[in-house]
């Protein structure tokens, strides 16, 4: 990307940079260059093509120049961007969080479908926030505890809260030690570290920057999953339901650890890909266990 700023506009530089990207394998090429250089001019991605042929100012140029550069080197577009959209709206993120995924919008439905409109719900390992501040979203009349054992994340999903206007509680903790003894959820989902380990060096170099405490799942991805199933027929009131994000490998593994605590109705449910994505199981309608 040689040449002066007079000798930039937006087209060329999203057809330079697209060819750019495609050859150092970064994925779709063009949607990219399009974000970044609409973040670089603090614009929408129409306005590109509105202003296609005026050209860039030296300050616009070089702020494009360092997204362009650091995209190449594997820093995903969300982090750069500061933002990523999930269930349309737009959460916050940096590399203190994952960044998150649309098949996790699959997760968020199918605990939307279970929570009652005064229920209650809890997200564990929360991240960003987007599961429990969208609950609480559209779910206004719920309560939402989230929950995670990092600071940082707590700090970002706080911050998601505040600036979508959702009325969520916080805690941190290691699982279950973060939620109150006498709590009872109609709702609990998490969208926890389940990669297992020996993938973890194997994943896309733009995964590897997010962090290793929310990917690494243990030797075979199910450590937390383990402690999450053990804990939640306790916590959930009856009739709840458990919905869990899951590697693909777990399409048995999870039901059947859902099935041994006690859970019932316990199935994987795939993505729009076809991949195993997460699991659903319910309490009895009975008592909630001691």
């Amino acid at each position: 990307m040689s040449g002066g700023p007079s000798s930039w506009t937006p087209l060329k530089l999203l057809t330079w940079t697209q060819g750019f990207f495609a050859q150092r394998g970064v994925d779709a090429p063009r949607l990219t260059a399009e974000v970044l250089l609409a973040h670089a001019l603090s614009c929408d991605r129409v306005r590109l093509y509105l202003d296609f042929d005026k050209p860039l100012g030296e300050a616009e140029l070089a702020r494009f120049r360092d997204f362009v550069r650091r995209r190449a080197d594997g820093e995903p577009t969300a982090y750069l961007v500061g933002s990523r959209e999930f269930y349309g709206r737009p959460f916050a993120v940096d590399p203190r969080v994952l960044v998150p995924r649309p098949e996790t919008e699959l997760v968020l439905e199918a605990a939307l479908a279970a929570l009652p409109p005064d229920g209650a719900a809890l997200d564990l390992c929360t991240g960003s926030g987007i599961l429990g501040v969208t609950l609480a979203l559209e779910r206004p009349g719920a309560r939402v505890l989230a929950t995670d054992l990092s600071d940082d994340a707590l700090a970002v999903a706080r911050a998601n809260a505040a600036a979508l206007g959702a009325e969520v509680g916080f805690a941190r903790g290691d699982l279950w030690e973060a939620v109150p003894a006498d709590a009872r959820f109609d709702v609990i989902v998490s969208n926890p570290p389940y990669v297992p380990r020996g993938e973890l060096d194997t994943l896309q170099r733009e995964v590897r920057r997010e962090p290793r405490l929310a990917l690494d799942g243990g030797p075979d991805g199910a450590d937390v999953l383990r402690r999450i199933v053990a804990g939640a027929p306790g916590r959930l009131a009856p009739g709840g339901t458990l919905v869990l994000e899951m590697h693909e490998s777990h399409r048995e593994l999870l039901p059947l650890l859902c099935r041994e605590a006690g859970l019932e109705r316990a199935e994987a449910r795939m993505d729009l890909a076809g991949l195993p994505r997460y699991t659903v199981a319910h309490v009895a309608s009975g008592p909630a266990p001691a």
